[in-house]
């Protein structure tokens, strides 16, 4: 008897087996698409769900669905995905969209190839399904950047997309600092800039649920292209560290 009672407290006292992949997904008032996105998380995988400050039951929705809900005080797509970030602890870490726009699902073959050593980011270029799926001007905006980008980088890259997947420790060691909307095209920038090996994969865009808050009219649009166009203005990693020591000698 002292020995099964021994086996028990052992397993029910042994800490949870650690996510196959964590996926982060910041938020701001999506009650209505998150049960649909969290349905859709692949088995063993971990969200993370970043409420930014939602006033509509977010958070409590996420933990309904099985969720880790993480809080971030500071408003900016940028300071909740690199919240997110911070709070996981999986080997691979994805990012997606909460608003029923992306499917995280897709998500498996992009971890597949980084596991696989084949690359060190993955992204999702969006393929529009469905009237008012992507607003003429948010893709106008998107292309510019990635004309901007491809300049800046040399990476044939066509979108900017949300849906993408790297290693953490790597992810971290980018030292990323944009905390608004140039969060993503700083990692790509600063993962170009580190050598990383980058690819790009079709992945269907669906009309979002609810109204955007980066590119849901122009004027967010506008803010989100005046966030990015300062990223691709960083200096390579070469000229950073020359001015911050006082410039060449």
């Amino acid at each position: 008897m002292a020995i099964l009672v021994r086996r028990v407290k052992d397993v029910t006292t042994s800490p949870p087996s650690p996510a196959a992949v964590d996926v982060v997904l910041p938020c701001l008032d999506e009650a209505e698409a998150l049960p649909w996105v969290l349905n859709r998380i692949p088995p063993g995988w971990r969200a993370l769900v970043v409420d930014n400050g939602s006033t509509d039951g977010s958070a409590e929705i996420a933990r309904a669905h099985g969720a880790t809900v993480v809080r971030e005080e500071r408003r900016g797509f940028g300071a909740a995905c690199h919240a997110g970030l911070l709070a996981a602890t999986a080997d691979v870490v994805c990012f997606c969209d909460c608003d029923a726009s992306l499917d995280p699902g897709l998500l498996v073959p992009f971890v597949e190839e980084v596991r696989a050593g084949q690359a060190d980011l993955v992204l999702g270029r969006r393929r529009p399904r469905g009237r008012g799926s992507w607003p003429a001007h948010a893709r106008a905006g998107n292309l510019a950047l990635s004309l901007l980008l491809r300049r800046r980088t040399g990476l044939a890259l066509r979108d900017l997309g949300p849906l993408r997947a790297a290693r953490r420790e790597e992810l971290l060691g980018l030292g990323l600092t944009d905390r608004r909307s140039g969060y993503p095209l700083q990692m790509v920038v600063r993962a170009a800039d580190a050598g990383w090996r980058v690819t790009e994969h079709d992945v269907p865009y669906l009309p979002r649920s609810g109204t955007s808050k980066v590119t849901g009219t122009w004027r967010g649009t506008w803010h989100a292209v005046r966030d990015m166009s300062g990223v691709l203005r960083e200096a390579p990693p070469a000229r950073r560290e020359r001015s911050a020591q006082g410039g060449t000698r």
